[in-house]
């Protein structure tokens, strides 16, 4: 699974953060998406590959801006992962 960290210039409220979150799942796959304005991010959970011209393209159309795009590969752990090693 991938997680894709956004940070998202423009948002001041929780309203904005619903339009982050609404805009990213109507327009892309993804298994969870989280913004947060007083973080200044968006955090984007996915299995399938996301184009980032695309993912920036979608959220500047909504009048908010993406500053950075940070990609890392999660793994899922469950409810009893912690006893995994």
């Amino acid at each position: 699974m991938t997680k894709l960290t956004l940070k998202i210039d423009g948002m001041m409220c929780s309203m904005c953060e619903a339009h982050i979150n609404d805009c990213i799942r109507n327009n892309f796959k993804v298994k969870k998406v989280t913004a947060s304005h007083t973080k200044g991010e968006a955090v984007i959970l996915t299995e399938d590959e996301i184009d980032e011209a695309q993912l920036r393209e979608v959220i500047a159309k909504t009048g908010y801006e993406v500053k950075d795009i940070q990609k890392s590969e999660e793994t899922k752990k469950g409810l009893f992962g912690f006893l995994k090693k």
